[in-house]
C-alpha cells in the first residue's frame, strides 16, 4: 500500500473516531474527500462513443485542493501559464521564514497570521526596491506562494517570492533593472519584514499571543538569483496545488505504520522515516489551509489589476537591451479534457451527462 489515498482509507476512519470531535471542519472535509475521491461518492460522468455505441461511467474526483489525486493537472497548467508570462530579465527567489517562536501563533491563527506574512513580505520588498541604492523602482512585481511544511511533514511556514529583477519608474515609462545577481540586501529586508509583521499582528490585537523573544532575533530571509526564472517556477510549481507529500515519496504502509522518504538539508541522499499511521495523517492535515484562503498571490505589475500591461513592460525591457522580441508561438494544451479514447474502437468518448450520487442511490 503506497498511495496516500490508501493510507487515508485504511486508517482514516479510526483517526476520525479518535479525534473527530476536536478536528477543524476543514481537516474533516479534506480527510473525507481524499478517502472518497474517484470512488463515486461525488457523482459519475456518463460517456458514450458515437461510433460503436460503447458507454462508460467515470467517477468524479473530489476536487479538494489538498488531494494529491486531483491536483497534478492544475500544477502543469499553472506552470505553463507562468512560463509564458515571464519577462526577458533576470529573476530572484526570495524566501521569508519566521522563527520557531512564531509558529504556534500561526497554527492557532492561520488566516490572520498567513495574511500578515504575505502583507509584511510584499511591503518589505516594495519599500526596499524603491531605494536608489538597490533598484530605485516605484513598482515591482512578484508571484508569492505560501509553503507550510518541511521535509518530514513538520510545520515550517514560509513564503517564496519569485521576483523579476527590476521595476517600473513612477511614471511607468521606464524599466529600472536590478544589478546582475543582486536585487536587494537581505539584512534590512529581514528587519523590515519583522517590523511590518509585528505591526499587522498588533492591529489585529494579537501581539500578546507571540513570545516576545521573537522580536529580539533576526528573521531568516534568503535571496538568490535564479536566471530567467524557469528553474524557480519549476521548483515552486509542485507546492502550489498539493500539500506536504506526493505518492512517490511513500515507501510502505503496513501494520499501522507509514514509511516515507525525505532528504536532509544540503543533502541529495534519500533517507527513510517511519511513523504511526495516525501521526502521518496528523502531519498531513496540519498543512490544510483555511477554507477559501489564497496561497498564491500576485503583486505589483504581475497582479491581475495592474495598470501597465505585461507586453508594455516586455517592450520596455527589450528596448533597453536591444532584444528582438520573438513572435509568440501558438501552444496546444497539454491535456485534452474533452474525453478519452474508446476501449473498443479507439475513437473519442463524448460526455453525455452528470449523474449525482443521490440519483444513483435513490
Amino acid at each position: 500500500m503506497r498511495e496516500i489515498q490508501d493510507i487515508f482509507t485504511t486508517y482514516g476512519p479510526e483517526y476520525l473516531e479518535r479525534f473527530g470531535e476536536s478536528m477543524p471542519a476543514a481537516h474533516k472535509n479534506t480527510l473525507n474527500a481524499i478517502m472518497n475521491c474517484g470512488k463515486g461518492a461525488f457523482g459519475m460522468n456518463f460517456f458514450a462513443c458515437d461510433d460503436c455505441g460503447n458507454t462508460i461511467l467515470h467517477p468524479c474526483s473530489c476536487g479538494n485542493r489538498h488531494c494529491p489525486i486531483c491536483q497534478h493537472a492544475k500544477t502543469t497548467r499553472w506552470l505553463e501559464t507562468q512560463l509564458r508570462k515571464r519577462l526577458p530579465c533576470n529573476y530572484f527567489l526570495i524566501t521569508f521564514t519566521v522563527p520557531k517562536e512564531v509558529r504556534p501563533f500561526l497554527r492557532k491563527h492561520q488566516r490572520a497570521g498567513y495574511d500578515a506574512l504575505f502583507d509584511a513580505a510584499a511591503n518589505a520588498i516594495k519599500k526596499l526596491a524603491k531605494d536608489p541604492r538597490f533598484v530605485g523602482a516605484d513598482q515591482v512585481g512578484a508571484v508569492a506562494v505560501l509553503h507550510t511544511w518541511g521535509r518530514t511533514l513538520n510545520y515550517h511556514p514560509h513564503i517564496h517570492f519569485i521576483v523579476p529583477g527590476g521595476g517600473l519608474s513612477k511614471n511607468r515609462t521606464e524599466w529600472r533593472a536590478a544589478k546582475p545577481g543582486f536585487f536587494i540586501r537581505v539584512e534590512p529586508l529581514s528587519s523590515i519584514f519583522r517590523a511590518k509583521f509585528r505591526d499587522v499582528i498588533k492591529k489585529h490585537g494579537l501581539l500578546e499571543s507571540i513570545d516576545n523573544t521573537a522580536w529580539l532575533k533576526a528573521w531568516n530571509v534568503n535571496s538568490q538569483a535564479v536566471g530567467n526564472g524557469e528553474s524557480a517556477l519549476k521548483y515552486i510549481a509542485p507546492y502550489v496545488f498539493r500539500v506536504a507529500i506526493s505518492n512517490n515519496r511513500i515507501v510502505n504502509s503496513d501494520n499501522g505504520k507509514v514509511t516515507f522518504k525525505y532528504k536532509k538539508s544540503h543533502s541529495n541522499r534519500f533517507r527513510n522515516m517511519t511513523v504511526d499511521a495516525s501521526e502521518f495523517i496528523r502531519r498531513f492535515l496540519q498543512h490544510v489551509l483555511p477554507t477559501g484562503f489564497m496561497k498564491i498571490r500576485h503583486y505589483g505589475f504581475l497582479s491581475s489589476n495592474a495598470a501597465t500591461p505585461l507586453d508594455t513592460i516586455r517592450n520596455l525591457i527589450c528596448a533597453i537591451y536591444e532584444i528582438v522580441k520573438e513572435p509568440e508561438k501558438e501552444t496546444q494544451p497539454t491535456t485534452d479534457y474533452s474525453g478519452f479514447p474508446c476501449e473498443r474502437c479507439g475513437r473519442t468518448m463524448k460526455w453525455q451527462r452528470f449523474i449525482s450520487p443521490l440519483a444513483r442511490t435513490g
